[in-house]
This record gives C-alpha cells, sequence and structure tokens, in this order.
C-alpha cells in the first residue's frame, strides 16, 4: 500500500487506496498522511483512488538539501503523477498542502481536476495577528495546543527516516511559509479548477480572507465549521467527508 518514488532527487513516500478517479491527499506542516488524513482515509477510497502523499521532510519522506518552496513541493506532486502516470488528479490540501494546492492550480492546471483547500489563504496576511507574529502564539487561542504539539512530535520520532532532524526541518520550514511570496488577485482569477475552500470559524485564516478567496476564485464554495480550530479542521470528518464525496463526485 505504500511505496517510494524517485522525483526531483527526492525518495517520496506515498500511499494508494482504493480504485476509481484520483485524488490527491496532501497533508498540513509536520503532519504526515495519516496525521491529517487517517480517519477519512476509509470513506475518501470508497468509489475514487485516495493517493497519500508524505511532502519532503515530512512523515517517511527524508529531507533533503534543497530549498522548502511551494514550487518545489507541487513539483514533486507533479512529477508523482507522472510517475503513475496519472495526466490529472483531483487534490485535497490542508493547511501546508492547500498552499501546495494552489501552487498546483496556478502553476499545473492542467494536472488538476478539482480542488479542495482546507485552511490555506494566499497571501500572508491571510491569517490572524496572532498566528503571524511569535509574539502573541503563547496567548492565541487558535495555535495548536500543547497536546497537538507533543502529536507531531511522537509521531516524527516514529516514523521519520531521520527523527534528529525535527527541530531542523521545522525551522526550514516555518522560513519558507514567512518568505512564501504567495499569489496574486489575478492568478486565483485564473483558476479554472472547480474549487471547495473549507475553513474552521476559529481557523488561523480569517473570514474576511476566506470570503475573498471564493469571490476570486471562480464558481468556488465555501464551507466554514462551527466550533472548529485551525487543527480540528481535518478532525471534523463527520462534516468535512460527505461535503468532500459529494464535490468530488
Amino acid at each position: 500500500m505504500g511505496d517510494y518514488a524517485n522525483v526531483n532527487g527526492l525518495k517520496m513516500y506515498y500511499e494508494v487506496h482504493g480504485e476509481g478517479r484520483p485524488v490527491v491527499l496532501l497533508h498540513g506542516g509536520l503532519h504526515h498522511i495519516g496525521l491529517s488524513f487517517g480517519p477519512m482515509l476509509p470513506r475518501l477510497a470508497t468509489g475514487q483512488q485516495a493517493i497519500g502523499v508524505d511532502l519532503q521532510g515530512h512523515g517517511r519522506t527524508a529531507d533533503i538539501d534543497r530549498p522548502m518552496t511551494m514550487p518545489n513541493f507541487a513539483a514533486d506532486v507533479v512529477a508523482l503523477l507522472d510517475e503513475l502516470g496519472l495526466a490529472k488528479a483531483d487534490v485535497f490540501g490542508f493547511s501546508l498542502g492547500g498552499l501546495v494546492g494552489l501552487e498546483l492550480a496556478t502553476a499545473h492546471p492542467d494536472r488538476v481536476g478539482r480542488l479542495v483547500l482546507a485552511s490555506a489563504n494566499y497571501r500572508a496576511d491571510g491569517s490572524y495577528d496572532d498566528v503571524r507574529d511569535p509574539a502573541l502564539f503563547a496567548s492565541s487561542t487558535r495555535m495548536p495546543t500543547a497536546a497537538d504539539f507533543r502529536e507531531m512530535t511522537e509521531e516524527y520520532q516514529r516514523i521519520a527516516p531521520e527523527p534528529e532532524r525535527l527541530a531542523t526541518v521545522q525551522t526550514r520550514l516555518s522560513a519558507a511559509v514567512a518568505g512564501m511570496e504567495g499569489w496574486s488577485a489575478d492568478q486565483l482569477r485564473a483558476i479554472t479548477a472547480p474549487t471547495l475552500l473549507i475553513i474552521g470559524d476559529h481557523d488561523f485564516v480569517r473570514f474576511d480572507h476566506a470570503i475573498e478567496m471564493k469571490e476570486l476564485i471562480r464558481g468556488a464554495q465555501l464551507a466554514v465549521l462551527p466550533g472548529t480550530t485551525h487543527t480540528n479542521v481535518v478532525r471534523r470528518t463527520e462534516l468535512v467527508v460527505p461535503m468532500v464525496e459529494s464535490f468530488l463526485a
């Protein structure tokens, strides 16, 4: 079920579940396939083929001496599609995976069928101040809890090829997200993939920013999950899975 593909100098881990129309699952930062999508996988792999990917430096995919950027992450996904003989796939990205999904939809539009972006902003200022300013992290109720961080740490140490590199990967990833240029309004207007946007009502992404994305992306749909923080968006399987299944059908 799990395998590795040699893409762009990376030994990328991926899993294929089910059969049918392919949907690529792109996890959040410092997550892996199972941590972001584990509870959803059995449902998402019913009637379609769910392809989970561990991005560079995440899960079972080792880090390499190459910048962590959205273009690089997206190029790896495209190379994996080539390796699997897939001309096009639907994409479901959460958080970091949502940013990679945006890069795929804007830079590689011919490779994306339908697009689900969960907890993703297209500009750095699309998130609230307390998740962009380190001085406000400790008092923010939007940030992952101590238990969330502990789970991410334990999972990284459990399955990563080089578990001792966690702090380095975290620093590199934080720099990549902080230095991200984002996308222009014109780039979002040019997205041709049918798009579903999902955020929590206590997410990192500002409401007005999510609404702006909905207005920019032609025909986009927006779902706001009640009582839901950023980390919990992909844990609300009872809400997320039915709407994603319906959207991808």
